[in-house]
């Protein structure tokens, strides 16, 4: 009956050191854990402060078309020439 006590503490044992092996993994996890929601706040916020920079410029795009619709090319002395003669 003894060895039986004794088998059975030495796994009791064994479980009260799993157990606080896994208590420190887990402490290590949560740690670990925590550094990446922070990290990923950061990239999350620099994420959204290229898409603010990148709508920012594609507004811009159409704008820039339009300026250069208004602006019209002055003519090259052959095609006025052609034009001329065209005339003729």
């Amino acid at each position: 009956m003894i060895p039986d006590f004794q088998e059975l503490s030495d796994k009791i044992d064994q479980l009260a050191e799993l157990t606080h092996a896994l208590r420190r993994e887990n402490a290590q996890l949560r740690q670990a854990n925590a550094a990446l929601v922070v990290e990923n706040m950061g990239y999350q916020r620099k994420l959204g402060e290229a898409s603010s920079r990148v709508a920012a410029l594609l507004e811009q795009i159409p704008a820039l078309d339009q300026e250069n619709a208004v602006v019209t090319l002055p003519e090259t002395q052959s095609e006025t020439q052609s034009a001329s003669e065209d005339a003729r």
